[in-house]
């Protein structure tokens, strides 16, 4: 049975349109099953009616106009209980309905299974038969089986038609959603521009040839081309982003030195292989290699490698894709977006980004927030090849994507980008201001920076210091470990540029979803593995190096705040403190006169919260990592799609949690700041201060946001808030009381500009 239902997947996945999809199905199953009659039945959204789609055994003449609605026959009684139903006298069940336009004679037997996608009831699968049997076990987990492997299948074919502007029935459709996870906040409108790879290398056949100077030129052409393609790139983002920031412009440079992808495939070019063929041999072995590894970053590069092979492959071709044309408000999409692709659009075009694949931790991810560009990631259900040229609206609040956007949509979300547009140009009056409630409680507002883009918004929007400098950025952009010299000089300039503001600097932090090309982690559960400070405990040298490189870059500027991830316990934190301590005096020794910095534990690991009071009294600070102990504490994974809506910072636990880490912290003496996406949520801010929360540190493109709204509140009220929202149980009510609330005090507009739309 297994194989069966592999051959009949494959083929449904190869289909042209919904119509091939469910005709294969209908005929493959009945097939499989020995049955008389296989039949899909497909809910309309729009009429909210089971129509019969495709069938092989009853009148085909019947197919889109049989239907019948939810409390109807045996095919609605299968789609409103979600489960399967198996009958071995159907016509004998109170609910069964004979159509005498199908053709169908009166079938005894029956059993159907629903088809639902992302616990959305998409329609219901069915066979039946004459005689009067009871479908055993075996065959009944077969069609559930089969009902859940073409869920996603449908529902994939599905929306393709209705990019087409088709519904199931030749109708208009409004429009289709497609959830990934957000990548970048804000929203954008636009029109879809689709980079698909200029070649496919996968097709290229092997050849041999005789002359292989030619090929050998040729060959060189084409490396010089893509080599010339790379420095222009790189060139033109020269203003976006930082000389360590570009250097993966320079990884791929050297991927294609001598040395490196060429040698290999001049290599094969020798033997007499005509370059193409070459080409693709070397570029699959590479892709392979990267692709079985489970490092996600390690993967990454695998993404790289096919990007440098379609370029060259493009120049060997001489069929250079003709020069993409960006229109104005153009919505960059793509299976893979590389930081290259965005290079390409001409300044000023750019609105939005939507890849198929990626997280929101991904390189390009962590781009588009520097630049503030809304981004959604990890789109996987989205027929990205068939939406160029279309209108597209990103929602990177929610990680939604809208693909032919009804007038009445385009305009909800019109208003949500001038309404940011307006507020921003409104906001910008607050940067000299503090953030100070009504009653005069004082709120300091810090930023998260990791790349140069980060220090110069945080600095336009007023930012009173760096609550978390991502360390870990400098070492992902490299090819191996930064020198204590390179790391000094990264350090140096970001404490300088906030002097005399304080900046907290993480500890290299990697492991999890952030890994290093050069220094592989593969673990089956990395969110549970080796990350964080148990790298570095694990490795002093890592360690020792980064925090000397931290003290040196501090000297004269005395503003350096030293923060360790992931730390579980006391005994790592008594580990890594020695370390801090041996490396302040082997400064010092050097004749680097500077004092010891304060330094601060992230809380984002439950067993911390149970240990705050512990901890606090080792520390000069405390700050709490809301994404991870969000993650931790709901144990889901915030980067996939699959579980993403029950990701969230609201939830009863995550605020108790956040209760007692202030309690305990404050109760040892010791300020404690709150980093992460809830600190840069306004709503979420008024309920972190009212629990007394030191410091809020957030993106750079909501803290105008946040001050705005802290500075319309008493203390008081948002104590009260507080406590009105501690009693509730569910999350979903918490957000609907918060958002009602601050509407009541006339507050709504810096509420998330997209929670009103209802698509």
């Amino acid at each position: 049975m297994l194989n069966t239902l592999r051959k009949i997947v494959q083929e449904v996945n190869a289909a042209k349109d919904l119509k091939a999809a469910l005709g294969i199905i209908v005929q493959r199953v009945r097939e499989a099953m020995g049955s008389q009659v296989c039949s899909v039945y497909l809910l309309d959204p729009e009429t909210n009616r089971f129509v019969l789609m495709a069938t092989e055994g009853l009148n085909k003449k019947a197919i889109g106009k049989v239907s019948m609605a939810p409390n109807e026959g045996l095919v609605g009684l299968v789609g409103t209980r979600e489960e399967p139903l198996n009958l071995e006298h159907a016509s004998e069940h109170p609910r069964y309905r004979y159509f005498a336009e199908t053709g169908e004679e009166r079938y005894a037997s029956f059993l159907g299974s629903p088809i639902i996608h992302h616990r959305k009831v998409m329609g219901v699968l069915v066979i039946q038969q004459k005689e009067q049997r009871q479908f055993d076990e075996g065959e009944e987990a077969f069609l559930v089986t089969m009902s859940a492997q073409l869920a996603g299948v449908i529902a994939h074919a599905e929306a393709t038609g209705s990019i087409r502007g088709l519904g199931k029935q030749g109708k208009g459709i409004q429009e289709a959603k497609f959830v990934g996870v957000p990548g970048s906040p804000g929203a954008a409108v636009g029109t879809a521009v689709v980079v698909l790879p200029p070649a496919d290398l996968d097709v290229v056949p092997d050849k041999t040839v005789d002359d292989i100077a030619a090929e050998l030129t040729l060959f060189n052409n084409a490396l010089e081309g893509v080599r010339s393609d790379m420095r222009a790139l790189s060139a033109k983002m020269a203003t976006q982003l930082r000389p360590e920031e570009r250097a993966l412009f320079d990884v791929y440079l050297m991927m294609l030195e001598d040395a490196a992808l060429g040698s290999e495939v001049v290599k094969i070019i020798r033997t007499g292989q005509w370059a193409q063929g070459a080409l693709r041999q070397v570029v699959s072995e590479h892709v392979n290699r990267f692709e079985l590894m489970d490092d996600a970053y390690l993967r990454e590069r695998a993404s790289d490698v096919k990007d440098l092979g379609r370029r060259l492959l493009a120049y060997l071709q001489q069929a250079r894709q003709q020069a993409l044309v960006y229109p104005d408000n153009c919505i960059l999409v793509s299976e893979e977006l590389s930081p290259t692709m965005l290079g390409e659009v001409p300044e000023g075009k750019l609105v939005g980004l939507v890849s198929v694949q990626g997280s929101g931790n991904s390189h390009v991810a962590i781009f588009a927030r520097a630049m503030g560009i809304p981004t959604v990631m990890g789109a996987v259900d989205l027929p990205y090849s068939k939406i160029d040229g279309i209108q597209l609206i990103v929602d990177g609040y929610h990680g939604e994507v809208f693909t032919n956007p009804s007038e009445a949509l385009r305009k909800q979300y019109a208003d949500v980008v001038e309404e940011e547009r307006q507020m921003a140009q409104g906001l910008d009056a607050l940067r000299a201001l503090p953030c100070e409630t009504l009653d005069g409680h004082r709120m300091p507002l810090w930023v998260n920076t990791g790349l140069l883009a980060d220090v110069k918004r945080a600095q336009e929007r007023g930012a009173e210091g760096v609550g978390l400098y991502r360390t870990e950025v400098p070492f992902m952009i490299k090819e191996r470990f930064p020198s204590e010299k390179e790391q000094l000089a990264i350090y140096r300039e970001q404490l300088a540029a906030f002097h005399p503001l304080p900046v907290t600097m993480r500890s290299l932090d990697i492991g999890g979803d952030k890994a290093l090309s050069y220094f592989p982690i593969k673990e089956e559960n990395p969110f549970l593995g080796w990350r964080g400070i148990r790298v570095t405990l694990d490795h002093p040298e890592i360690f020792l190096v980064q925090t000397r490189a931290m003290l040196k870059a501090s000297e004269g500027l005395n503003n350096l705040r030293i923060l360790l991830p992931m730390i579980s316990g006391t005994q790592e934190l008594e580990e890594a403190l020695h370390l801090i301590h041996r490396a302040w005096g082997e400064v010092r020794d050097e004749g680097t006169d500077v004092p010891l910095p304060p330094i601060g534990v992230m809380i984002e690991i439950p067993a911390a919260v149970y240990q705050v009071r512990e901890l606090a009294r080792q520390v000069d600070f405390l700050s709490v990592g809301s994404n991870d102990l969000t993650q931790y504490l709901l144990a889901v994974d915030r980067n996939n799609p699959r579980v993403a809506d029950l990701y969230d910072f609201l939830h009863p636990a995550v605020l108790q949690a956040l209760v007692k880490v202030v309690e305990g912290a404050h109760a040892e003496g010791k300020p404690v700041s709150i980093c992460g996406e809830m600190a840069g949520d306004p709503a979420a801010a008024v309920l972190l201060m009212a629990m007394g929360f030191d410091g809020l540190s957030m993106n750079a493109t909501n803290l105008p946001k946040v001050k705005w709204l802290l500075r319309q509140l008493s203390m008081g009220k948002a104590k009260e808030l507080l406590a009105q929202v501690m009693s509730i149980d569910s999350p979903q009510v918490t957000h609907s009381t918060l958002q009602l609330a601050l509407r009541n005090l006339g507050l709504g507009r810096m509420i998330n500009p997209a929670s009103d739309i209802q698509a």
